[in-house]
């Protein structure tokens, strides 16, 4: 719940807080409540009490126990109990409804306009009939006494159907090109339509007769509003017998005594956008009207504003709970809002718990943490001496920096600086001072950060305003611009022109900057003088001009130069260092572990092997063709075949070398007993 006040009036955001989806089962949904907070703190008025995407319209059936409420996507109708707090039921439309009516006690009897041009008759089983009218409908009234529904839409005839006979009858011709809206006042049943002209016209329904215009666009324009356009009727609403409200598409409210051609009052919502929606509260003399963006209350009478609300999400409609101080609104968004607002009513019977949760609330205002704490950087407490407290219980670490106690901070802020007031005192003083000199001729005055640059610029802003004389055209200033405005005031921008980033940057400024420097000294003093004699000053310091010389074009060579030994012995310097320190460090030996299986050969097959894991696998597959232990092949199919030789180790190459050795030894030898064998005995003839 959310809580808000606007010109001392309490608003109680009742939809505020987070929403579980319709998926989720009563575990999960138990679970969450148990361990988010904000889930747990949340109040669900009515279960389920949202759309899918959009709410369009919603209403109060006039018993007061069921909301109507349609919306999209899907078009949709949804009806709340409010004794059960929950959703009675759900009907799917075949179009967006355009608007809505409810014409009995409960939702027996529902009257549909779609955006399709039907018009559907709902009871409580569901849809009785659907028919259509001639024209795209806008709005439509109920007129009780004779059952006759008006309609009116992208036409200038008012169509008329009958409930009772179930046919239309003769329709009402207006002078207007189209009509948006329509009312039938409650009291004595006068019609009135409101035009896309910016005109009312009212008719009596008794005998189809016009009895009066009035012309609200004319009377909408004062002199404070700006109108770029012909303004059109875009909300109409009676209150009582004699009083009647319209809003234009402008953003104008003009209250009218029937009486009279002239409003009584014209209220602007000054955003210049439609009026929605116009309700009456009659128990304080309230109008309640609202565009997309805001909804305000005021008086009816005088026009003072009682209190406003100010939705996240833009609104399409509003309804009142009868005798009440709740207000409901349909949203471009899937929540629809429930607010209660104490000052306009009770709540109703059925969440008569809100007095007691709001009577307390009142009673036990809880401070916002961040009243009693203050926020300081890490800078501000090594200044305040209390750097030593992070880490404890005092400082709660926040972003980049702490939150401590207020009544601490000031305690210890007096205890460093007890004269402060007088600083502060003293300060004021020469504010003061420093205005009434603001009038008199004064020099240059450079500011106390980066000095050197500010006179660069002003030299260059010199520069340019002899350029500008003879071009004519205007070219911005850094010293009069407020985004560079830090640049001179905080410390922490200053230039480091002993940087070696700067040196290297401008090596050639050295000299120039000796010149301002020089020029810098003439101004302080200067500035010194102006305040010790307070008078203003007459002419320029001559010592800027006096060190001006004429050999400046050839001294620049040798301020490089010198830079540029400075840097080599500064850099010479830091390789000796860094040889020093390592000769000062100890090489310790490194020990690796070999996995099981594996032959250690050397350091270089290790890391040979780690450079052909990193590649890629198309990189792996080129290497292992060209040693030999991969062969491709296409197949008859038009298909890849990949055949893989394993590596062999060295023990494996040795065991198959040792293996044909002794089968060559072998080989040898039988072919030498063969040999001796077929050989023929001496003495002995051969055969």
């Amino acid at each position: 719940m959310q809580v808000s006040n606007v010109n001392d009036v309490k608003i109680y955001n009742l939809s505020c807080g987070k929403s579980l989806p319709e998926w989720l089962s009563d575990r999960k949904k138990r679970a969450l409540q148990k361990k988010d907070v904000d889930v747990r703190r949340r109040i669900e008025l009515i279960q389920d009490f949202e759309m899918p995407t959009v709410s369009t319209n919603i209403k109060v059936s006039r018993d007061g126990q069921y909301i109507m409420a349609t919306g999209t996507y899907k078009p949709r109708v949804r009806c709340y109990d409010t004794y059960q707090l929950s959703l009675k039921f759900e009907r799917c439309l075949d179009a967006d409804v355009v608007k809505f009516d409810v014409l009995s006690e409960d939702y027996s009897k529902i009257v549909f306009l779609q955006c399709d041009r039907y018009v559907e008759l709902h009871s409580q089983h569901g849809r009785y009939y659907r028919l259509r009218i001639p024209k795209f409908g806008r709005d439509f009234s109920y007129h009780y006494p004779s059952c006759d529904l008006y309609f009116v839409g992208a036409s200038s005839e008012v169509y008329r159907l009958n409930l009772e006979q179930g046919r239309y009858l003769n329709s009402l011709q207006t002078d207007a090109s189209q009509i948006n809206v329509c009312d039938i006042n409650p009291a004595h049943h006068l019609f009135a339509a409101g035009t896309a002209e910016g005109k009312v016209e009212c008719w009596d329904p008794r005998n189809r007769s016009r009895v009066g215009i009035l012309d609200c666009a004319l009377s909408s324009v004062t002199e404070d509003t700006e109108i770029e356009s012909l303004p059109s009727v875009s909300a109409l609403k009676f209150s009582g017998p004699l009083h009647m409200a319209v809003g234009t598409s402008t953003g104008q409210v003009l209250i009218y005594d029937l009486r009279s051609n002239r409003p009584m009052i014209v209220k602007d919502h000054q955003y210049g956008l439609p009026i929605k929606s116009i309700q009456f509260h009659s128990p304080l003399e309230l109008v309640i009207s609202a565009d997309s963006r805001i909804i305000k209350m005021w008086n009816k009478n005088n026009g003072k504003i009682f209190t406003s609300i100010e939705p996240e999400a833009d609104v399409n409609d509003v309804c009142i709970y009868p005798n009440s101080g709740m207000l409901f609104t349909a949203n471009e968004a899937p929540k629809m809002n429930v607010y209660y607002i104490p000052a306009l009513g009770p709540a109703p019977k059925w969440c008569s718990f809100l007095d007691n949760l709001t009577e307390e609330l009142e009673e036990n205002p809880e401070s916002t943490v961040y009243d009693d704490y203050k926020f300081v950087t890490r800078k501000e407490l090594d200044d305040l001496g209390l750097s030593h407290l992070v880490g404890s219980p005092l400082l709660r670490a926040y972003m980049h920096g702490f939150f401590m106690d207020i009544r601490l901070y000031h305690k210890v802020k007096t205890m460093v600086n007890p004269f402060a007031y007088e600083e502060y005192k003293r300060e004021k003083i020469r504010q003061k001072i420093e205005e009434t000199r603001a009038q008199r001729v004064q020099i240059k005055k450079l500011p106390m950060v980066n000095k050197e640059l500010a006179l660069k610029l002003y030299e260059e802003e010199e520069e340019e305003q002899i350029r500008q004389k003879k071009k004519q055209k205007k070219m911005p200033n850094i010293l009069t611009d407020d985004r560079f405005k830090v640049m001179f005031e905080n410390p922490d921008f200053q230039v480091d022109d002993q940087s070696e980033e700067y040196r290297l940057l401008n090596p050639l400024v050295s000299k120039i900057n000796e010149k301002r420097k020089k020029k810098l000294k003439a101004m302080e003093t200067l500035q010194a003088n102006q305040e010790e004699e307070e008078e203003e000053p007459e002419g320029k310091a001559s010592d800027a001009e006096s060190s001006e010389s004429s050999d400046d074009d050839k001294g620049w060579v040798e301020e490089v130069r010198k830079q540029r030994k400075l840097l080599r012995q500064e850099e010479k310097d830091r390789r000796q260092e860094r040889v020093k320190e390592d000769r000062q460090t100890t090489l310790k030996p490194q020990f690796y572990e070999i996995k099981a299986g594996e032959e250690f050969r050397s350091f270089q097959d290790a890391a040979k092997k780690q450079k052909l894991m990193k590649k890629t696998l198309e990189d792996r597959l080129k290497v292992e063709e060209k040693l030999g232990t991969l062969d491709v092949a296409d197949t008859a199919v038009g298909s890849k075949q990949l055949t893989f030789t394993l590596k062999k180790s060295e023990q494996q190459k040795k065991r198959q070398e040792a293996e044909k050795q002794h089968q060559e030894e072998r080989k040898k030898l039988r072919r030498s007993a063969g040999h001796l064998r077929s050989k023929p005995a001496k003495g002995r003839p051969f055969y």
